[in-house]
C-alpha cells in the first residue's frame, strides 16, 4: 500500500495547481482503500510477485475517488470522513472537473498498461457505477422501492468496483477463469455487505468514527434497506412515517424515523443481510490456497460487517 500511495502521489503533478490540490484533500482524507488493497490481496494470494498490480490498484483508488466527488455534489453533502467534503471547501465546479481529471487520468493509465482485458474490465465497471448512480438518484424520494430493486443499485454503484478490483487483481495473478470469477464474486458479495453496513451506521454509528451526519440518506431521500424493512413490517404509523419523510427528504422526520427503525428490527435486518454476503464472500475463494494474502481476504470480509466507521 505504501507502493500505491507513493505512485498516486507521482501521478498526482498536473500542470493545473486545483486538480493535485483538491485530489490531494480527497486522497489524503484518511480512506479506508479497501478496493486497491483488494487487488494486492487478490494477486498475492494467487503468487504474484511483481508489481504491475501497484498500477492497478492506483487506478482503482483515482476512478473511486473521482465518484467520491461527483457524490458529494449530487448528494450536496458537507461532511466525508470527518473533515468537509471537497465541494464545501473548493466549490461544486471545482470537484465535478477535478472528478472528471481523475477519470481521464486512470484511463490514460489504463493505456499505458497496454492489456485490453484490464481496459474492458474497468471500462465496463466504470460505466456500470456510473449507471448505479444514476439509478440511485431515478429512486430518490420514491418510498415504492422494494428490497431487490435497492440491492441492484447498490450491486451497481458500490460492489462492482469491488468486485473489478477482485477481478483485475485475479488477472494479473495469472488465474484460470474459475479461480478468476471466484475472486470476481468475492469481491461483488464484500462490496455489497460493505454498503449495508453504511446503510446500518447511518441509524447507529457514531458521528465522530464514520465522519459523517447521521440520518444523511434519509435527508437526501434514499429509500434504504432498513427504511425499506420498517415500510415492510412496522405498523401503519411507522410505514406512514417513514414514506413520508422518503418522500419530503430533510431532517424533520429523523427522530421518529429513528425510533421505528429500532422498534422494527430493520437494523438487525440489514446487519443479517450483510452477513450472509459475508458469508457467500468467504465461501467463494474456499478453494484458494492456504495463504496470508487468503487469510487478509477473509479477514476483510469479517472487517466488513464488524466495522464502525
Amino acid at each position: 500500500m505504501r507502493a500505491v500511495d507513493a505512485l498516486i502521489l507521482r501521478k498526482l503533478r498536473p500542470d493545473v495547481a486545483l486538480v493535485k490540490e483538491v485530489a490531494e484533500y480527497i486522497i489524503n482524507a484518511g480512506g479506508k482503500r479497501l478496493r486497491p488493497a483488494l487487488v494486492l490481496l487478490s494477486a498475492g494470494a494467487l503468487g504474484y510477485g511483481g508489481t504491475r498490480h501497484h498500477e492497478v490498484a492506483a487506478i482503482i483508488e483515482f476512478i473511486h475517488t473521482a465518484t467520491l466527488l461527483h457524490d458529494d455534489v449530487v448528494d450536496e453533502s458537507d461532511l466525508r470522513r470527518g473533515r468537509k467534503t471537497a465541494n464545501l471547501m473548493f466549490g461544486n465546479a471545482a470537484s465535478i472537473l477535478v472528478g472528471d481529471c481523475l477519470y481521464s487520468l486512470s484511463f490514460q493509465m489504463m493505456v499505458e498498461l497496454g492489456d485490453m482485458r484490464i481496459m474492458h474490465i474497468l471500462s465496463d465497471a466504470t460505466n456500470v457505477i456510473a449507471e448505479g448512480e444514476v439509478m440511485q438518484l431515478m429512486n430518490c424520494h420514491n418510498a415504492d422501492i422494494d428490497e431487490e430493486r435497492y440491492l441492484q443499485v447498490i450491486r451497481c454503484k458500490t460492489a462492482k468496483l469491488f468486485e473489478a478490483a477482485s477481478r483485475l487483481g485475479a488477472i494479473i495473478g495469472g488465474a484460470g477463469p474459475e479461480t478468476e470469477n471466484s475472486l470476481a464474486e468475492y469481491g461483488a458479495h464484500l462490496g455489497t455487505a460493505f454498503q449495508l453496513i453504511d446503510d446500518v451506521l447511518d441509524y447507529s454509528g457514531a458521528e465522530a468514527e464514520t465522519g459523517k451526519h447521521l440520518g444523511d440518506d434519509l435527508a437526501e431521500g434514499k429509500p434504504t434497506l432498513p427504511l425499506i424493512h420498517v415500510m415492510q413490517y412496522g405498523t401503519a404509523e411507522q410505514a406512514r412515517c417513514v414514506r413520508h419523510a422518503i418522500e419530503k427528504g430533510g431532517r424533520d422526520d429523523f427522530p421518529e424515523v429513528l425510533a421505528a427503525v429500532h422498534a422494527t428490527g430493520a437494523l438487525e435486518h440489514a446487519r443479517k443481510q450483510a452477513e450472509l454476503e459475508v458469508r457467500r464472500a468467504q465461501a467463494a475463494i474456499e478453494t484458494l490456497t492456504a495463504s496470508a494474502h487468503k487469510d487478509s481476504l477473509l479477514k476483510l470480509a469479517l472487517f466488513a460487517v464488524a466495522r464502525t466507521f
